[in-house]
């Protein structure tokens, strides 16, 4: 056997090897961004890995990558008419492209640095991405505050990245390099593009997003994420469940059951993205807003508003109120999320996604969580006027307090069980009225 010093492989290299030393840093910023534009990206910037705008994302990046030193922020922009139509099948077209270009311009951007040999790696657009961590994190990274760190743009009130220019219309990428690149830190955009117009507000169909600003992130995952993730789950229980197929099309129909089958076949569709489609700010999007506003509400936001569709809803959560009074001639149905926890970490952090703050008018309530057995864990969980705390350990005196088996208290969540036969076992107790855990449960609909 040709030991390896005498592999040929092994002796090319060290005959064309530079002489060791550290790496030399992108010498010319200006002209890597020239050099992305010329790959496809329609604005570039930089984020060194210690900046503190990313401080909770730094642990996954280098878990992914470890000898990253630098994120490249890229935007490639949509076309908005398509965007805007209410027919999903352009929207989702539009969608599903414009990720693709995002994810084959990372591609490209990675290769021409490693063809510079700079180590570089293009995490995916879009998710699913990482599904064994279901259902946590399952990105390796958060595009958007990227983005905001590296001067692209601002977050506004609908929780998407505004470019000052192109507006909503931009789909986000981010690669990771070795490089240490030599340029200032760029500063996050000086203004916020969001106008604060409120037509995200008057366009989206479950009523997400509040007139202030607040956001129900599970009004709008439970109907915009139906045919996957935590939506698909529930497609495939309600499938499961069903006797035989007259009880199946009683569950589903038969439009629900084809759609499912085209987001397979062709890509995961979303049931909405109004709330970006109506959005006027940006240079180059918000003159027909400013001009022709009374056309642009009859063109863009009333076809959305008017179109007659299924809004899927948790049952008992706000979307199920605000849909039939607000858009009357919409279908409701309601449907689960899939939104299961499979820890307790995981159950105290999906608290502030689910919580529905119309279900908790009128609720001034303190709770002790004590959970034991697989996973010891102690919080707090304040509601008031509408509002959630969630903090770790006991803090102040509690009006409810309960202490449960950790496997327990899941398998209860997932109705795998039951809390009558819990309680009687020992394996969750509580102190306090039993009117302050219903009323809880009201706040948490999944």
């Amino acid at each position: 056997m040709t030991s390896l010093t005498d592999h040929p492989t092994v002796r090319r290299f060290y005959e064309l090897a530079p002489p060791p030393g550290p790496m030399a840093a992108v010498p010319d910023p200006v002209e890597l961004k020239r050099a992305c534009r010329e790959l496809g990206a329609d604005d570039v910037g930089f984020v060194d890995i210690e900046r503190p705008e990313i401080a909770d994302q730094r642990a996954d990046i280098l878990a992914a990558f470890p000898r990253a030193q630098t994120l490249i922020s890229y935007v490639v922009r949509m076309n908005r008419e398509s965007v805007r139509s209410p027919a999903r099948s352009v929207a989702n077209l539009e969608f599903h492209r414009s990720g693709h270009e995002v994810d084959d311009v990372g591609h490209r951007i990675a290769a021409m640095l490693e063809g510079r040999g700079i180590r570089a790696m293009n995490p995916a657009m879009g998710f699913p991405m990482e599904m064994d961590r279901w259902p946590g994190k399952t990105w390796v990274v958060s595009h958007k505050p990227v983005a905001v760190a590296a001067g692209l743009g601002q977050i506004g009130i609908h929780r998407s990245l505004i470019h000052p220019r192109f507006g909503s219309f931009v789909l986000l990428g981010t690669v990771i390099t070795e490089a240490r690149i030599a340029t200032p830190a760029p500063q996050p955009l000086a203004f916020n593009p969001c106008l604060e117009c409120k037509l995200c507000v008057a366009a989206c169909p479950t009523g997400a997003i509040g007139a202030k600003g607040e956001f129900n992130f599970s009004a709008c995952y439970t109907h915009n994420y139906r045919e996957f993730m935590g939506g698909f789950d529930d497609w495939v229980e309600n499938l499961a469940d069903s006797g035989n197929r007259y009880e199946y099309r009683r569950r589903v129909s038969d439009a629900e059951t084809v759609s499912i089958w085209q987001s397979l076949g062709f890509g995961p569709n979303y049931k909405a993205a109004y709330c970006i489609a109506v959005c006027p700010a940006g240079e180059e999007v918000i003159r027909p807003f400013l001009q022709e506003r009374a056309a642009y509400l009859r063109d863009v936001v009333r076809p959305l508003q008017d179109k007659p569709e299924t809004v899927y809803v948790t049952p008992g959560s706000d979307a199920e109120a605000y849909v039939p009074r607000r858009f009357p001639w919409k279908k409701v149905k309601a449907v689960g999320n899939g939104l299961r926890p499979d820890s307790i970490d995981g159950f105290l952090f999906g608290l502030t996604l689910i919580f529905q703050p119309g279900r908790a008018k009128g609720l001034d309530a303190t709770y002790h969580f004590t959970f034991r057995g697989e996973e010891t864990r102690s919080a707090t969980v304040c509601i008031k006027k509408g509002t959630l705390e969630v903090k770790q350990g006991h803090v102040g005196k509690a009006d409810f307090s309960l202490s449960a088996d950790a496997r327990t208290w899941l398998r209860f969540l997932a109705k795998e069980t039951s809390l009558a036969w819990a309680v009687l076992r020992g394996r969750i107790r509580f102190r306090g009225s039993p009117r302050l855990l219903l009323a809880f449960a009201r706040c948490f609909p999944s």
